[in-house]
């Protein structure tokens, strides 16, 4: 299953908890559903009131910012373990094409988060999820460049909200895996976790995704093609062995030689993505 068909009955409750937040004029907080989550409005520059940044936060916040890299709003979540306090470090959770941030919702991670957190004695941080498009996190065109976003938006959204603004590690899935290995090669070689990362063998696979804006574009960002960046990166690595991506999974096993490379039983799905993000988690958190 292809990350754009995961839908769960719990987007549609979160979803109706946004549109009522943010019908209410002049609303700063709404509670969902869910009396453990959050859903907040922020201004466009993403700053949020002097009152609410001094509360304790929620597990889950949902806020709309402004991306000057994107140039358009997107949402910005930030899951927290349940009980932590504000000041933590980040890992950056990038979502799957055809998805948007809410799929680590979707996914179930804040339980995961709070579990490894409080029951298995894990040193707590956030996961801080955004939209990225569908472009493989990279700059299709020149005006809507979700890679710049992380790098120059990012920090001042983290530091607004009381975070640490260099993320220690990434966590993506599917395009998203792509994303976040693009991301850990940046200089500060922050932990990356990729989950069923959709590299391409070729540029005709590449091509038909119609994503990259050019060939070029698509070799100075292929993770396969650019190995020696990621000299002294921790890199975690799953795939399921009936994703139509393993290939590109084991050649990246191969010429990485990561610390975790676990290609087992699974598909391109939910189903698998539920099933290893917990050790992803855990592999990022042992980075602290």
């Amino acid at each position: 299953m292809a990350a754009g068909d995961l839908r769960r009955s719990r987007r549609d409750v979160l979803l109706g908890a946004v549109g009522l937040g943010l019908a209410a004029a002049g609303c700063a907080s709404e509670q969902a559903d869910d009396p453990a989550r959050t859903v907040r409005s922020s201004s466009a520059s993403g700053t949020l009131s002097a009152a609410s940044a001094s509360a304790l936060p929620r597990p889950v916040t949902i806020e709309r910012v402004r991306s000057m890299a994107r140039r358009t709003e997107i949402e910005l979540i930030v899951i927290r373990p349940e009980g932590a306090e504000p000041d933590l470090p980040v890992c950056l959770a990038l979502h799957g094409r055809g998805e948007n941030a809410r799929m680590f919702l979707d996914l179930g991670l804040p339980d995961m988060l709070s579990s490894l957190v409080n029951s298995q004695g894990g040193s707590p941080f956030a996961v801080v999820a955004v939209d990225g498009g569908d472009s493989y996190w990279v700059a299709r065109q020149p005006e809507d460049d979700p890679q710049l976003m992380l790098t120059d938006d990012m920090p001042k959204w983290l530091g607004e909200r009381g975070l640490a603004t260099n993320p220690f590690a990434v966590l993506g899935i599917s395009m998203g895996g792509y994303g976040a290995l693009n991301y850990a090669a940046n200089p500060n070689k922050p932990v990356a976790a990729a989950i069923s990362p959709a590299l391409f063998l070729s540029w005709s696979e590449a091509a038909n995704r119609d994503a990259f804006a050019n060939e070029q574009r698509w070799r100075d960002t292929d993770p396969l093609q650019n190995v020696p960046a990621y000299t002294g990166v921790p890199v975690g690595l799953w795939c399921g062995e009936s994703d139509p991506f393993v290939d590109g999974a084991r050649d990246l096993a191969e010429k990485l030689r990561p610390p975790i490379a676990e290609i087992e039983p699974g598909g391109h799905d939910a189903t698998y993505w539920r099933k290893v993000l917990p050790r992803a988690l855990r592999f990022v958190g042992q980075h602290l």
